[in-house]
């Protein structure tokens, strides 16, 4: 077994996280400042000790983790560390369950159902609970699954759930108790056990059997979890039940990057680890290798007024850097104009564009910005949230925008036409058949002769139809538009159609940007031009969801829409808990940004009617001093210099007001120039409106306005 050098590997505090021979140890471990290596180092030094591979426990949130810290320390002692027991939480319980299931009334050979057998059994369930059928909206099978995991891992009864996380289906708990009670007598008369059984059957076989308790503590000598922070009570329970007879547990995690609240972690954990093993030994990793200290002096700034806490101040042990950048932008669509700009500088200088990232609180946030990175033919791949068009109700939504434009397109009347209750296809068919061959199909459907029972529905869509076409009015368009279809998303979608409507809502406030329905829907295709991805050799800008940027980094991080209402969310209001989670997510997004990191905020948001309200910066972004951020100067007044930083601003005052790249002597476009659209095809520049509106007199359709923020005009 090769000899390791652990004082010449490890920084001061890693090496004594390593080296603590016996008894509970708390690693809290800052961003960046090497968590995994010390576990690897950890396994190791614990190996090359002399204790047996076969002793040590390693927890973690995923397999692969597991894997790689075992493989990394079968590296470093040239001696094969599988042997040593490691996987997820899960996976090690169904493993002791296998053995023990008999004590808690289960044969070995029970079924662990996945997410779609849990569906399966609550639909039947439903449908012998007299809860679903004609006429009944009752929530569908995978809302009932997501409600029966949560009260698994969340400390709340069914009315207290409801209230928190499903306000909308209180009006069912009557229900939604009977199906879960009976899903849980369901599975123990079939021997099934979903994956949040297996953890609450575990912990419920070492609290009830002190002899498989005192087995586990004699075969595993030293227990080491990663990620404790992610714990929920089950689990945080078990390693504790399991320690006994030693207390050899070492935790590895960090209390600023808690932030999985919604899916059963409980914070407290990590802060009460001292409590639960008293004689515990606390150790902070604050030595950070990922990024510079202007950018971490914000970010300790943001977690500094977290009320409860581990205090550590990460200090950077790369040298250099420069304050993270505050950009104060009109609204939302100059916010996607300066990144989008900021981008294909950086691109501009060499940076990969896999190492640039645009980080957003919530999938709909970055909407404006998908739409002019598209415009500017920059790739990206959307991680976290879907992208604007792929949702459904979108996509209904659309298609009755679409037939405004063109009310020969089968397509969309046929998607719009199947959202009429007992409207089925071949009804539907039967229909286009006959409007679709005459001269105006809106007039045709308004008075197709039928006895049907979705008569009323089809004549009251042709009159909203043929009302509609002839409003120049795109923002009352939008609004009679959305009156219409909110009835049918309402009942298909009775699980979360406050969150469809929501989203369709931002849909309309982008369409306030435009002057015509036309621009606004050719806008709308997001797909990237054919070929691009050749040309990039594949490499995408990643726009995502914090949440789902958690545990990774980029060289170029931009934190957007951090304002009021949008950062914190707007459920963040409800408790004090909630908002403390929102500011650690706020850390978190910081926190992954290697070199340049941008904090981005609107002044005002644009509402479904088109109206714009104003909003302040987030209460996280005025928690840290002026003094650690460089506000942005307007880009045509900073002296520039080929190549250098200095080409995409400099500091100015922290009130400096926002403004678009470029000045009015650089405009796009020129009168007399020829140009095309994707959807209006050739035509001649006529005047700049505006810098942001160009009039354009197309060869086909005449004279058209267009917002240049979202219209795809290339020059011919």
């Amino acid at each position: 077994m090769p000899h390791i050098d652990f004082e010449k590997s490890l920084n001061p505090e890693q090496l004594e996280a390593v080296t603590t021979p016996d008894g509970p140890v708390l690693v809290v471990a800052g961003a960046g400042s090497g968590k995994t290596r010390t576990l690897v180092y950890r396994v190791a030094w614990l190996i090359q000790k002399g204790l047996s591979p076969n002793s040590i426990l390693l927890l973690t949130f995923t397999r692969k983790a597991a894997s790689t810290m075992l493989e990394r320390a079968s590296e470093l002692l040239g001696i094969d560390c599988q042997r040593v027991c490691g996987g997820t939480f899960h996976g090690f319980s169904h493993r002791m369950l296998r053995r023990h299931a008999r004590l808690i009334g289960y044969p070995p050979n029970f079924t662990i159902l996945d997410r779609a057998d849990v569906q399966h059994i609550l639909k039947f369930l439903c449908q012998e609970l007299g809860l679903t059928g004609k006429d009944k909206r009752f929530p569908k099978a995978s809302t009932l699954g997501v409600i029966a995991s949560k009260l698994a891992n969340l400390d709340l009864d069914i009315e207290q759930l409801l209230y928190r996380h499903f306000p909308h289906l209180g009006i069912h708990a009557e229900g939604i108790y009977k199906v879960i009670e009976a899903y849980h007598i369901y599975k123990k008369n079939h021997a099934l056990m979903d994956y949040d059984d297996l953890l609450i059957n575990w912990k419920r076989l070492l609290k009830t059997h002190p002899e498989i308790r005192q087995d586990v503590g004699s075969r595993f000598r030293h227990i080491l979890v990663d990620e404790y922070q992610d714990t929920n009570s089950t689990q945080a329970e078990i390693v504790r039940l399991m320690a006994c007879g030693h207390d050899n547990v070492m935790v590895v995690g960090d209390d600023a990057q808690s932030i999985y609240a919604f899916r059963g972690a409980n914070f407290k954990n990590i802060l009460e680890f001292p409590r639960l093993f008293p004689n515990c030994k606390v150790i902070k990793l604050i030595r950070n290798y990922r990024t510079t200290q202007p950018n971490l002096d914000c970010t300790n700034a943001i977690i500094a007024h977290a009320r409860e806490k581990f205090t550590k101040r990460l200090v950077a042990q790369r040298a250099g850097g420069e304050k993270p950048i505050l950009y104060r932008a009109n609204d939302e669509l100059d916010q996607a104009r300066f990144v989008t700009t900021q981008i294909r500088n950086f691109l501009s200088d060499g940076v990969s564009p896999s190492q640039i990232a645009v980080l957003f609180r919530a999938g709909f946030h970055s909407y404006h910005l998908e739409t002019e990175l598209n415009r500017c033919f920059i790739p990206f791949e959307k991680r976290g949230g879907l992208k604007l068009v792929e949702s459904a109700h979108i996509k209904d939504f659309l298609s009755l925008l679409r037939i405004l434009i063109n009310p020969y397109d089968r397509f969309s009347w046929t998607r719009v036409l199947l959202l009429i209750e007992r409207l089925g296809t071949k009804g539907v068919n039967k229909i286009l058949t006959n409007i679709l061959m005459t001269e105006d199909p809106v007039l045709s459907l308004e008075s197709y002769k039928t006895k049907a029972s979705w008569r009323p529905k089809t004549k009251e869509l042709a009159l909203l139809l043929k009302r509609m076409r002839k409003c120049e009015d795109l923002s009352n368009v939008m609004k009679n538009m959305e009156a219409w279809i909110e009835p049918f998303i309402t009942s298909n979608y009775v699980d979360d159609y406050p969150r469809r409507l929501l989203e369709i809502q931002q849909l309309r406030a982008m369409a306030s940007q435009y002057d015509d329905l036309a621009s606004f829907l050719a806008d709308l295709a997001l797909d990237p031009p054919e070929g691009i991805e050749d040309t990039q050799q594949g490499e995408k800008i990643v726009l995502s969801t914090v949440h789902s940027a958690k545990g990774l980094e980029w060289q170029v991080v931009f934190v957007i829409s951090l304002c009021e209402g949008r950062f914190p969310s707007p459920n963040a209001t409800l408790n004090g808990d909630e908002v403390e989670e929102e500011r650690r997510l706020f850390y978190v997004a910081s926190t992954r940004a290697k070199d340049h990191l941008f904090f981005c905020y609107p002044q005002y948001i644009t509402q479904a009617g088109g109206g714009s309200i104003p909003v302040s910066a987030s209460r996280f972004l005025n928690e840290i001093p002026t003094s650690l951020l460089r506000p942005w100067k307007r880009p045509h007044l900073a002296k520039r210099h080929s190549g250098s930083f200095a080409a995409r601003g400099a500091p100015t005052s922290a009130f400096s007001g926002p403004s678009s790249p470029g000045s009015k002597a650089d405009l796009p476009f020129n009168p007399g120039q020829r140009v095309r659209h994707p959807i209006f095809g050739p035509g001649t520049v006529v005047q700049m409106v505006t810098d942001e509106k160009v009039k354009v007199c197309f060869d086909s359709v005449g004279d058209k306005t267009l917002h240049l923020g979202y219209a795809k005009l290339s020059v011919i």
